[in-house]
């Protein structure tokens, strides 16, 4: 049952963003700061740039293995309990990733707690914005404020973990990690769930095995290919065979009348389905070009961990000021419009990226960086608004923590396909920068396709109420 429009109204102040955005801000830190940390993470631990690839990979699958199962506990447990649980794992990962003295503990600290705590916290903070604010447009300004804070997060997380790398130490970025997560501990006492937790509610222990594993294996298909291209083959099409045994699960549930992880009603929703796939391709352009940048000057050109991180200042720049102006935006343009036209700006910036490749010098990547952060910004918050309004309140649980498992999986294949790429070209004279740019490029022209599948204005923001399956 909802809590009376009055209660949700006085908790939804501005107040009330400030958590939920940094939150969102720091997982999203975390997930591209360590790209300018390579060479000295891997030097400090005893190990390879690429296995702290493969801890970057890690860190983003993890989060997308549990995203549902995750999301689906907030209506068990309550949306600001698992909030609350999830900044606390996360604190604890940082911490043991800080002190690590090898790529096995950081792996324990960085990958899987601080990769459980972020699908533990971030599913309440989309299901929260949802409920606070009920109106398109508010809700939009709302969404535009977390999804800026996100794309910033993934943007300055190359300049802010290069410059605590140079001046102070990789250690003291996990550091600064953990200190921002104590501070979104303390403004989160006030908040307040505007729907009961219900700890009766069924969870489906075998549905969210099912689903983990199968986006797991999958995953590290694409991670298989620089080694085997038979296991890269085995593992990928395992992945996909799990993950239909898991649907069959689910169906299974519905048609005996017991309650599954994901509702296949979710899927049933062409609105939804589509913005769902923008997302996806959103976060593989994010942190795909966060990461192939990042490596292509520090293991290509040997620049220094804050040299590589002060570029990305353009890519921050032009997120946040597009990001925070799509609350207004919506008013004048169909946020259709400007999924495909973030798509298309992306694309460009990309080609801009690809025609600078053989310049000497770190500053021409800037323009690219900036057209790319303004296209990126423009888009992030139109598609997270599609989804979470196409379902009503009952519904929200499940469907925030499949948007983020998708968004998590577009991190996950951004850095898995441009890593293994990267990774063929290390082994021998030539650098693989160019060819790892192209699959980014199909995915920028495959979202704007996408994109402009979405209905127009009146369509999109349907309230959720009305947009029941």
């Amino acid at each position: 049952m909802s809590a009376p429009a009055g209660e949700r109204t006085t908790a939804a102040t501005g107040l009330t963003l400030v958590p939920l955005a940094l939150a969102q801000f720091i997982c999203s830190f975390a997930g591209s700061n360590m790209n300018v940390m390579l060479n000295d993470m891997s030097k400090d631990l005893g190990t390879t740039v690429h296995g702290i690839q493969i801890s970057i990979t890690l860190f983003l699958l993890v989060m997308a293995a549990l995203m549902v199962p995750f999301g689906k506990l907030t209506d068990k447990l309550g949306r600001k309990r698992c909030f609350i649980l999830g900044l606390a794992v996360y604190g604890a990962g940082a911490i043991i990733s800080a002190l690590s003295p090898g790529l096995g503990v950081l792996i324990i600290g960085n990958s899987i707690l601080e990769g459980a705590g972020t699908a533990l916290l971030i599913p309440p903070v989309y299901i929260l914005v949802t409920l606070y604010w009920k109106e398109l447009r508010s809700r939009a300004r709302s969404f535009g404020v977390v999804s800026a804070a996100g794309g910033v997060g993934a943007a300055t997380g190359p300049l802010i973990g290069g410059s605590i790398c140079t001046f102070i130490s990789w250690r003291a970025a996990f550091g600064f990690q953990a200190l921002i997560i104590v501070v979104i501990l303390l403004l989160s006492i006030r908040l307040k769930d505007p729907l009961p937790a219900d700890p009766k509610r069924p969870f489906d222990v075998v549905g969210a095995v099912l689903s983990a594993v199968g986006i797991i294996v999958f995953v590290l298909g694409i991670l298989a290919a620089d080694n085997s291209l038979w296991l890269c083959l085995a593992l990928l099409v395992g992945g996909a065979a799990i993950i239909a045994v898991f649907f069959w699960w689910v169906r299974r549930l519905e048609r005996s009348g017991r309650e599954p992880l994901l509702s296949t009603g979710l899927f049933r929703n062409r609105v939804s389905n589509l913005g769902l796939v923008t997302q996806n391709f959103q976060w593989i352009l994010l942190m795909g070009i966060s990461f192939l940048v990042s490596s292509h000057l520090q293991v290509v050109r040997q620049y220094s961990a804050v040299e590589s991180g002060v570029i990305f200042t353009a890519a921050t720049v032009g997120i946040l000021v597009s990001s925070l102006s799509a609350g207004s935006l919506v008013r004048f343009v169909a946020q259709r419009t400007l999924i495909v036209g973030g798509f298309l700006i992306t694309g460009i910036g990309t080609v801009m990226l690809l025609l600078v490749g053989a310049v000497p010098g770190a500053w021409p990547f800037a323009p690219g960086l900036l057209v790319i952060g303004l296209g990126l910004g423009v888009m992030l918050t139109p598609s997270v608004n599609v989804v979470q309004s196409a379902f009503p309140e009952r519904l929200q649980g499940e469907i925030s923590g499949l948007s983020r498992s998708i968004s998590n999986l577009g991190s996950s294949f951004g850095t898995a396909i441009v890593g293994t790429i990267l990774v063929l070209g290390l082994n021998g004279p030539a650098d693989q920068y160019a060819l790892a740019i192209v699959p980014l490029l199909v995915v920028a022209a495959g979202g704007a396709i996408v994109g402009g599948f979405l209905p127009g204005r009146a369509a999109a923001g349907v309230a959720p109420a009305a947009a029941a399956p």
